[in-house]
């Protein structure tokens, strides 16, 4: 099964008086890097985050944030008692004044009392920053899921297309090795002449060193091992594909290995077919190591 490391993903939440929207957003990473922004007051929410994220990720850089505001409601009217009080004893302090100077003022009317800042307050419940935080991370929980959900998807259209390049690969491997059967009178021959050139110059030579130079002109010629380690590859990669576990990382490793036997299949070919399908290889190798960096 292969996940992608790319996605996202957004939920919104409500508890009590608060709203919210959360936002994730992943990208290729070598390693798992998880950025948040979370509001700072509510104590604890941000290790919290990150803790379940790093439990359900193992690589890309992912990036977390939380929006969060306060609905506005009208509460009940409530009265601020001393407030009220210092009120109406200056009015009272006013009308007395107001009588001694023979002065008669106009009644002063309830509403007009409601009126004078800090003689009514709205009444709210106070915040529960414990109960808040338990319905945020049950909310991310739904984040996270629905953030999964999408790599699954994009990994499962990952996992189709590397399929077909491992076949492809397969493919390509099994017609260097018919090319290799088909070119071996051209070998022969080339071998001959190397072998001729090298008893022309043997004068004075030790026989263990002319015995190297034969041993290396055939190695040099010989593709057995490039193509049976290029079926081992083929092997390896689909027994990952079909692991549920993080496999990016074994995967990039796996394709630099394929392009090191192509590289050395071309570097021996001596022979226009097998090249051909040598350079073919390392096409094929390239696109799937551009494919695999979006491997978690």
């Amino acid at each position: 099964m292969v996940n992608s490391m790319t996605g996202f993903a957004t939920l919104t939440g409500e508890h009590g008086q608060h709203e919210w929207v959360w936002d994730m957003r992943g990208v290729n990473a070598r390693g798992l890097d998880v950025r948040l922004r979370v509001p700072d007051w509510i104590t604890g929410l941000e290790q919290e985050i990150k803790t379940k994220t790093n439990k359900s990720f193992a690589r890309g850089s992912l990036q977390i944030s939380l929006k969060i505001g306060r609905r506005e409601e009208e509460g009940q009217l409530a009265l601020d008692g001393a407030a009220l009080d210092g009120v109406l004893a200056a009015l009272n302090e006013i009308e007395s004044r107001a009588a001694a100077h023979s002065l008669t003022l106009t009644p002063t009317s309830a509403a007009e009392i409601l009126g004078i800042r800090g003689v009514q307050k709205t009444s709210q419940e106070p915040d529960d920053i414990t109960a808040l935080k338990a319905a945020l991370l049950t909310n991310f929980d739904g984040v996270l899921e629905q953030f999964a959900q999408m790599r699954a998807k994009e990994g499962a259209s990952l996992e189709a297309v590397l399929s077909a390049q491992i076949d492809e690969i397969e493919t390509l491997t099994d017609a260097a090795a018919k090319a290799a059967e088909a070119r071996k009178p051209h070998v022969a021959e080339t071998l001959k002449t190397n072998l001729a050139r090298v008893m022309d110059n043997t004068d004075g030579a030790s026989a263990d060193r002319v015995a190297q130079e034969l041993a290396l002109l055939a190695v040099k010629a010989d593709v057995t091992e490039e193509i049976d380690r290029l079926h081992a590859h083929i092997s390896a990669a689909r027994d990952l594909l079909a692991q549920s576990k993080p496999i990016g990382r074994k995967m990039d490793f796996l394709t630099q290995e394929f392009n090191r036997e192509a590289n050395t299949l071309c570097s021996k070919s001596q022979f226009s077919e097998l090249t051909r399908i040598g350079l073919d290889l390392k096409a094929v190798i390239d696109q799937m190591r551009e494919q695999v960096q979006n491997v978690e």
